[in-house]
């Protein structure tokens, strides 16, 4: 025999319905020790405070009332609570104790009188199920809350890759409602490829008994892709044994873009260390090139065709200068003059560039947003990125395409764009009408030398180019395509504080009655030492030469009447940084400029004033002027 206290009952609410104060007082003291007791002559004031007390655990109801029977009670109670209901009866009638089970949903009924320790037995074990109906509600709650509300794909699979339970994005994803998907397989509803693929990684799982992590791209039917995290999770149970199988596909489309955005990154990082590898030697060529051509052209005889191959020479080695800049542009590797630009100046002073560039078989129409902010940007690399992007419009269009160029101001939030910040932005817009990207091409376009044009049109740094400009500029790049109606190329500035007047920045003309000055020429390529000596002599300065660091130490420290000093910036043994430096120790009065073909902005001492190869005669003067200003000061 089991006594309520053994039941081990924790105050739960018993609700006791009879017609006879005496039995009322006989059940009331049977179980007020263990249970909170509320009790309830006639079966209209039961409903009441069934309604008034909603955590009641278990009624109690006599069969024979006079108001109405106890099975007809306990079907209108179900209306209005969930309780347990034990049906007490002082004769047999078996119909009644039909009609409470079946409408009144009872879990027993028992005879008056009734024993005492077998109605405590049977009220601890009702409330014991009560109390376990409700954690199952409870967890069945939470257990659908956190499916729904999670925007994660969840399904519950048999054995037999049935569903027994899934959330309503899985569902749509199947294109289906959750209900009408229980019992079905998932290749009802996919193609035979992709279940076979999920399948197999099913059955790894289960397998393993552990679970199984795979990555899909899908192609969404508007072209877009999409990358899910799935997760194949084998349920098992206290045996260890496989009993259902969950499934939880997370979106990890940003995730993934980031990293491309990131492995994009590492591949201009790695490329932008090749290109500074080669820029030196390239550039120190492309210097003694144009200078000898320079020097040529002012020295030959007035021969028109003569006059036509030079300057033919003069723009294929000035093309090949471009190149590198736009290597060391894209992959960061070039120290940007980033200053306050009118961005719709610059777009309209390139209007005779396009014209003649992109010729007459399209159309190009400007759409310029008035009182445009100041972009903080390059001038010359902003006009050599909206050439590209242009040219590439272009390109992508048959004849009579149309080439929109327009500018607008745009306020940007965190988190909006990626890449970008919260902040201003001027954006240039280039639209086309042409054929537009394919998807697995546009994943694949900001890839240095990526191209799709045939071999020798495209050297695939066209987009890169603007890209690393972009981004060292504070902005970014946006693109997008669709196929057969056009391509949107976006480049993101930041905004100036304000603009400034570029009149000061063209080039200046050589002055005639510059000061004349000593100069120690320092370079370890012959070539390059003699078209710059050849330029400074023409300007009417005296130059000494050195091939190396050290013999230049030497003649510093041995002609008192030098000048300036004019040092390459990488060179063998003692750089020209190191050498700039011993100068100052031997020579303070003497000004210094370095000259190189590449040097990483972040190797430049500060102090010093830098000229980068190819350099034209007239940036070669400015610089030596500045050079014999630092001297005099």
């Amino acid at each position: 025999m089991t006594l309520p206290s053994e039941m081990n009952p924790t105050n739960g609410t018993i609700l006791v319905v009879d017609d006879e104060p005496d039995i009322l007082i006989a059940l009331e003291d049977l179980f007020e020790n263990d249970y909170r007791v509320l009790t309830a002559s006639s079966p209209t004031q039961a409903l009441d405070i069934l309604r008034l007390e909603p955590e009641i655990a278990i009624i109690i109801s006599d069969q024979r009332m006079p108001e109405m029977q106890g099975d007809e009670f306990l079907a209108k109670a179900r209306n209005v609570s969930d309780a347990e209901a034990i049906l007490l009866t002082g004769y047999a009638d078996l119909k009644a104790v039909i009609g409470a089970v079946n409408k009144g949903r009872i879990m027993a009924y028992v005879p008056k009188p009734w024993d005492p320790a077998a109605l405590s037995n049977m009220v601890a074990t009702a409330y014991q199920r009560r109390m376990l109906a409700r954690e199952l509600d409870t967890e069945r709650a939470l257990l659908h809350g956190l499916m729904e509300s999670t925007g994660d794909l969840i399904s519950f699979k048999d054995l037999e890759g049935r569903f027994v339970r899934l959330n309503a994005g899985k569902a749509k994803s199947l294109g289906c409602r959750a209900g009408d998907c229980l019992g079905h397989r998932e290749r009802d509803y996919i193609a035979p490829e992709r279940a076979a693929m999920i399948e197999e990684a099913e059955r790894r799982a289960i397998q393993a008994r552990q679970p199984d992590e795979v990555i899909e791209e899908r192609t969404l039917p508007d072209g877009k892709t999409q990358w899910f995290l799935i997760n194949h999770i084998p349920i098992l149970d206290e045996q260890g044994s496989v009993t259902n199988l969950a499934t939880i596909e997370r979106d990890i489309t940003e995730r993934k873009l980031m990293e491309m955005r990131l492995r994009q990154a590492d591949k201009m990082q790695a490329l932008g260390t090749l290109a500074g590898g080669v820029a030196h030697d390239f550039n120190n060529l492309l210097m003694a090139v144009l200078g000898s051509l320079d020097l040529a052209s002012r020295r030959a005889p007035d021969d028109p065709r003569l006059t036509r191959l030079l300057q033919n020479a003069t723009y294929a080695a000035e093309r090949g200068a471009s190149l590198t800049q736009r290597l060391l542009s894209f992959s960061r590797q070039r120290d940007l003059r980033l200053q306050a630009v009118d961005v719709n100046q610059v777009i309209t002073g390139m209007s005779d560039l396009l014209t003649r560039t992109l010729g007459g078989v399209i159309r190009i129409e400007r759409h310029l947003t008035e009182e445009l902010w100041a972009a903080m940007v390059d001038p010359d690399q902003l006009e050599l990125a909206i050439l590209n992007l242009c040219i590439n419009a272009r390109d992508a269009m048959a004849e009579n395409g149309v080439l929109t160029l327009s500018t607008r101001k745009e306020a940007v939030e965190e988190g909006r764009i990626t890449d970008l910040t919260s902040g201003d932005y001027v954006v240039i817009s280039v639209v086309d009408t042409g054929s537009g990207i394919p998807p697995e091409v546009l994943a694949r376009v900001l890839e240095p030398f990526f191209t799709t044009k045939e071999v020798g049109k495209g050297t695939g740094l066209g987009l890169p180019m603007v890209y690393g400009l972009a981004q060292q500029s504070g902005g970014t790049v946006t693109i997008q395509s669709t196929v057969g109606v056009g391509t949107t190329v976006e480049l993101y500035l930041s905004r100036a504080v304000e603009a400034q007047d570029d009149r000061h920045q063209e080039e200046q003309s050589i002055a005639h009655d510059a000061p004349k000055v000593r100069i120690l020429l320092v370079d370890d390529d012959a070539e390059v030492r003699t078209v710059t000596a050849a330029y400074l002599s023409e300007m009417g300065h005296r130059v000494v030469e050195a091939a190396d660091g050290s013999s230049a130490l030497d003649i510093l420290k041995a002609d008192d009447h030098l000048d300036v000093l004019i040092a390459d910036f990488a060179m063998p043994g003692m750089t020209g940084t190191d050498l700039a430096c011993k100068a100052r120790e031997v020579r303070p009065d003497v000004g210094i400029l370095l000259v190189t073909g590449y040097a990483d902005p972040k190797r430049v001492p500060d102090g010093y004033l830098m000229l980068h190869k190819p350099f034209s005669r007239a940036d070669l003067a400015t610089k030596v002027s500045e050079a014999t200003g630092q001297k005099q000061r």
